[in-house]
Order: C-alpha cells, then structure tokens, then sequence
C-alpha cells in the first residue's frame, strides 16, 4: 500500500516536469483545429486565448440599457444564494442555490443596487439559458466557435471555452493529475430557501442519494486537516473582457468574478481516450488507498 501512495505522489511531481505549465499561457489569437488540438486539446493543457471573440457584437452592445431594451420584460430563470457560492459546500450539506422566476428588468434593478434584496443573484443555469430563455441576444453572439468545433468530433465530458463579455473571472485551476492530493467527502444534497424574516435556510432534498464533492475552500484551505492538499500547485489566472479562457476536460476549477460580470460558455465533450483511463486509474487508487 505503502508503494502505489509513493507512486500517486509522483504521478503529479512527474506531469509537471513533463508536460504542465507553470502559469496560464496566453495565445494572441486562434490556432488552426489541428494545431489546437494538438498543441493544446490533447495535452489537456488550460490557456488564454485573446482576439478569438473580437467581432462579438455583444462585447460593444451588453450593457444594462440596451439589455432592458431587448430583453428586460423576458422572464428568466435566477439562482440565488447568502453568499454568492452556488452548488457548494456549506457545513455537513452540499447546498444548490434556490431558483427564481424574474424579469431580466427586475434582476437587472438588484444587480445596480436600484432594489436591495437578500442574497447573491446570479444567471449561472448550465443548460443554455442563452438559446433557450434569451434567444433575442444569440445574434450578438457565435453559436458555436469553428475552430473548436472542426477539433472536437468525439463524445462526452466537457471542454470548455469561457468568453468573458464584461468584467474578470478569476479562477484557480488544478490539474486532474493533482487528485490523489485532492480530498471528496460525501454530502447530503440541499437548496437555499429564503424564509418570510430575510433569511435563508438550507432544505434537504429527500431520498437524495449522497453527493461527492470537495470538501476545503481553496482560498482558505485547512491544511490541518487536509494535509496533502499543500502538495497541489494550483494555477491562478484572470481571464479579462475580451478573453477566452480554454479549460480542458477534467480540470478542477474554482472561479470568482468581478459585479455584474457578463460571460459565456461553450462546452464541447471530450473523447474518451487514453488520458481518460489513466485518469480513472488515478481516481479509483487514490480511493483505494485514502489519505496520501
């Protein structure tokens, strides 16, 4: 046993001599399918490509006047947390945000401080609620990116290209090669509910199986009782407006973003290939063996 915790604790050490950046690398512009793939994609290697959205009608036009002009009577759909954390950990819970039906008007009011609510408001539904509840702004947008999608012809899991409209997104990146360093507790799954005082409460959800799901906070990680975790070596990077983030399949990833942050997504799904086994191998040792 003593062995394959040595061998988890190289693996990490060994893909950073090898092949992982030190930093978030930023490219000047789009590469050619092939290139990206190769030199990125398959690598699964994260980097900041500037240029690639530059002709978005939205980076000029998504402002609060002309997003009450086109959409500001559309209702949407609208997560609301105490503390800004969606889909997180919150004492022995794994608590989901509550969902609300509002006008983008109406959230837009809160947003600028014109209405004071309880709570952190904030539009994150992963299903596309750009195509499917504003499909009045998809013109000042690409429905897909090209290059990315001639790349990617295989299935599941998820690439992600994250193009930042307005404001920063700060993440804090973890390569998949880091797990056996990463520590999963199980958590009964919740959702906020604001109660009739202001305040939220947290409302299990019944004959829920049990959620995985990380347990420290990286901006504050108790080494205490996560020793190991002092063993990763997060990346950390601020993908500005105008900028596009690629983040491979796989990758742990913590994200901040600055008020009134505007961005958007393209998940692509990954193929399961070899990287995809040597990651499984990877998870079902460190599960095996525990604590490294």
């Amino acid at each position: 046993m003593d062995a394959v915790k040595e061998c988890l604790r190289n693996v990490p050490k060994e893909a950073r001599e090898l092949y992982l950046n030190d930093t978030v690398p930023y490219l000047d512009g789009p590469r050619s399918p092939l290139q990206f793939y190769r030199d990125w994609i398959g690598p699964n290697k994260p980097c900041i490509i500037r240029n690639a959205f530059s002709d978005w009608p939205a980076l000029s036009k998504w402002n609060p006047t002309y997003l009450r002009e086109k959409v500001g009577s559309k209702a949407i759909s609208v997560a609301v947390t105490p503390n800004g954390y969606a889909d997180a950990v919150n004492g022995d819970r794994f608590v989901m945000p509550e969902e609300r039906q509002m006008t983008f008007s109406s959230l837009l009011d809160i947003i600028e401080g014109k209405v004071k609510c309880s709570g952190v408001f904030y539009v994150q539904k992963q299903c596309s609620n750009l195509t499917e509840e504003l499909p009045e702004l998809t013109g000042d947008v690409q429905t897909h990116i090209p290059w990315m999608s001639e790349a990617l012809v295989h299935k599941d899991h998820y690439e992600n290209l994250y193009c930042v409209i307005s404001g920063q997104k700060e993440f804090i990146l973890l390569p998949p090669t880091d797990r056996p360093f990463i520590p999963y507790e199980l958590y009964q799954p919740a959702t906020y509910r604001l109660k009739e005082d202001g305040n939220f409460e947290i409302v299990d959800e019944e004959d829920s199986t049990k959620v995985p799901w990380i347990p420290l906070d990286p901006l504050n990680p108790d080494y205490d009782r996560y020793p190991s975790y002092r063993l990763t070596k997060p990346l950390l990077c601020t993908v500005k407006a105008g900028e596009m983030l690629y983040l491979p399949s796989l990758w742990f990833h913590h994200v901040r973003q600055s008020h009134g942050c505007i961005a958007v997504n393209f998940w692509y799904d990954m193929e399961y290939d070899i990287k995809y086994n040597y990651f499984q191998l990877v998870e079902s040792l460190t599960n095996a063996v525990g604590s490294l």
